[in-house]
């Protein structure tokens, strides 16, 4: 049933396969790859196209993806996802140290669940025939969409065009610009951006043995000549962050504060290979500033409130969580067990840490638990020690 509900090439945008009369769902970044999709579902004569664009605290205008929109005969619809985003995808994954291999904290692997659930809830709303997205197979997105879209429930079709038939990109570029669409040349690679990340990949990026950045595409993590050293404090509830430097925040505002303040050092650049559906690996690059500084802030708390063997035991779980996301099982039994797990353990860590930044790097200058395992007056607590155990003996 899942393969008969799969559209995976654009020969299935055909009245063989969807009718163009009915309301349609896609998904919009206003890339180009999505507006091309757009172009050809207009070619194709549907009629009731809608356009969904989740806001996640992302880098593109609402401007820019209404014109291109309305120029292919669309109606747009722009989500607000980014309350939803921090508190239900970014809060767990935080708590879950959700990093691949060692190498990266997850992105897209947490938006994707999300701006599916809106996709679909949008779409039993219109009474959609299909929701479309615009991954390919040399992208994780792929099956992290589909993934979603399948444990869900939706009814409909759904999937990529591009699945099975990839399309060149001067050949999308001069279809849109025979349209009258003419700035997608400007793209020199594929981005993908968040509160939490701001992600590049494919175009100039495409081979891990020769990638340097260009230092124009970083915005978080661009290095400022005036930045003296600082300290900046997290403190953390429960799990979650809540306050920088005594002042409490909601979550998306703290994550943004972070960006800023921390990226000015030049701190939260990562690069990474991730593997596809087949094990062959692609390269990604990220500028993550809040999450390199929350991150590392978590596991020194966990690390004060919790016991070895049970860290232990989490840091292997925290591969199985991360595999289940990445694989595009969000919404699966597995990845739900193990959060359980991560928010029993979270319950305890609850402190601050306090940091002091300088260009390229930082080193922590306190770390405060309410109920801490650490010691802090070592002499003292062998004295202690080995008078009740003396007391013991005795006894």
């Amino acid at each position: 049933m899942i393969h008969e509900q799969l559209v995976r090439s654009f020969r299935q945008l055909s009245t063989d396969h969807l009718d163009p009369s009915l309301p349609l769902v896609t998904l919009f970044s206003g890339g180009l790859d999505s507006t091309y999709l757009l172009h050809r579902l207009h070619e194709a004569g549907f009629t009731r196209v809608h356009a969904v664009s989740v806001d996640l605290g992302e880098d593109e205008t609402s401007e820019e993806k209404r014109r291109i929109a309305e120029a292919l005969g669309a109606r747009l619809h722009i989500l607000d996802g980014r309350e939803l985003f921090a508190e239900e995808f970014v809060r767990p994954a935080i708590a879950a140290q959700a990093v691949y291999l060692g190498t990266h904290p997850v992105s897209s692997t947490l938006s994707r669940p999300l701006i599916a659930r809106l996709a679909v809830e949008l779409a039993g709303e219109l009474g959609a025939s299909a929701v479309l997205h615009t991954a390919n197979r040399s992208q994780n997105t792929l099956r992290r969409l589909n993934g979603a879209l399948g444990l869900l429930g939706f009814a409909g079709r759904y999937g990529s065009p591009y699945d099975l038939d990839p399309v060149d990109r001067e050949e999308k570029i001069q279809a849109l610009k025979e349209v009258g669409l003419d700035t997608m040349s400007e793209r020199v690679v594929s981005g993908d951006s968040n509160l939490w990340c701001r992600e590049f990949e494919s175009g100039i990026l495409d081979d891990p043995e020769e990638h340097a950045v260009p230092e124009h595409m970083y915005r978080w993590s661009a290095r400022r000549a005036t930045s003296a050293s600082e300290s900046v404090e997290v403190a953390f509830r429960a799990g979650v962050p809540v306050a920088v430097d005594g002042a409490e925040l909601p979550l998306t505002e703290l994550i943004a504060a972070l960006n800023d303040r921390v990226g000015a050092y030049g701190i939260g650049r990562y690069s990474g290979l991730e593997h596809l559906d087949n094990g062959e690996k692609v390269l990604e690059i990220r500028e993550m500033p809040a999450a390199w500084l929350l991150l590392r802030s978590y596991r020194h708390l966990e690390t004060a409130t919790l016991g070895a063997e049970t860290i232990r035991e989490k840091m292997h779980l925290e591969q199985v969580w991360v595999r289940e996301a990445l694989e595009g099982r969000w919404y699966g039994e597995l990845r739900q067990a193990v959060q359980a797990f991560t928010d029993h353990c979270a319950a305890a860590v609850t402190g601050s840490v306090r940091w002091k930044l300088s260009t390229g790097g930082a080193e922590t200058r306190a770390i405060t638990a309410d109920e801490p395992r650490y010691l802090r007056d070592r002499e003292a607590w062998e004295h202690e020690s080995i008078r009740l155990e003396s007391a013991a003996y005795l006894t």
